[in-house]
């Protein structure tokens, strides 16, 4: 019987590949839907956007933070899909009474290409597996010889507002942001710091903040009262999604990020 491994280390037995998915996880519906496996996901999450006729054709559980149990123990998946930073640790322990729950832990790029490796030995899509790690990679090799003679930029990354929070580092974020050459002021801060937006020049004078589309919907006002502390620092709304969504998602995410390259310049 074939063995797997999560990436927190847990280990599977399947007789046979899962045929009945739920995917706690936006970003890894939307790989599972690239691998091939639309028919399989039974149940789904309602950030899970895309593509966004799933959210008519799934049945929708909860969100990544509150989920319905008995939702899910109705759809009587084979296994269910979740995410270390994503997911609590109490959805995790509610739902191991119902199906496998399989835990990715995202940091880096390798880490989201380990996963789409892995997706694809668990259910058997191991040549589209290979497909999408080939794409990313040769889209990854392209663009850092785009911004391989690009100097490092200071910058910030808003995630949320009262309290105004930070990516900083052991964050997927700021891997994008480092891959950019952008040198993310609160990296030395915790994963996601709590920040006093009066105090951010004394903190790192940013020379670009970025404001994200999600999971707080920052506005023009916000981006106002940003630059009232900044004072010579370009503030920018940027997609979450290019900068936090791993797996297939980033062969677009090279594309966006060489266009805000332009917008900066």
């Amino acid at each position: 019987m074939p063995e797997f491994k999560d990436q927190l280390g847990h280990h599977f037995t399947f007789e046979k590949a899962p045929v009945r998915i739920v995917s706690l996880v936006p970003s890894q519906t939307e790989l599972l839907y690239d691998l091939g496996l639309e028919d399989q996901l039974v149940g789904i999450t309602k950030f899970c956007v895309h593509p966004f006729h799933l959210k008519s054709t799934k049945k929708i559980v909860g969100g990544t933070k509150k989920v319905h149990v008995e939702k899910i123990r109705l759809l009587q998946p084979d296994i269910i899909i979740c995410n270390k930073e994503e997911n609590t640790l109490e959805i995790v322990e509610s739902l191991q009474g119902i199906a496998p729950v399989w835990v990715t832990n995202i940091i880096t790029i390798e880490d989201s290409l380990e996963v789409i490796l892995q997706f694809g030995n668990l259910f058997n899509r191991r040549t589209e597996a290979r497909k999408w790690i080939d794409k990313i990679r040769f889209a990854r090799q392209d663009f850092e010889a785009f911004v391989k003679n690009m100097p490092q930029q200071k910058a910030a990354y808003f995630i949320w507002k009262n309290p105004w929070m930070s990516a900083g580092c052991d964050t997927f974020i700021n891997e994008m942001m480092k891959l950019n050459h952008f040198s993310n002021i609160y990296e030395d801060k915790g994963r996601y710091p709590e920040v006093i937006i009066q105090k951010i020049r004394i903190q790192g004078d940013p020379e670009i903040v970025f404001l994200s589309s999600e999971p707080y919907p920052f506005n023009e006002q916000d981006a106002f009262e940003v630059g009232r502390f900044t004072h010579h620092a370009k503030v920018i709304f940027v997609d979450g999604e290019m900068f936090s969504w791993y797996g297939t998602r980033l062969v677009k995410a090279f594309s966006y990020f060489r266009k805000l390259h332009e917008r900066i310049s």
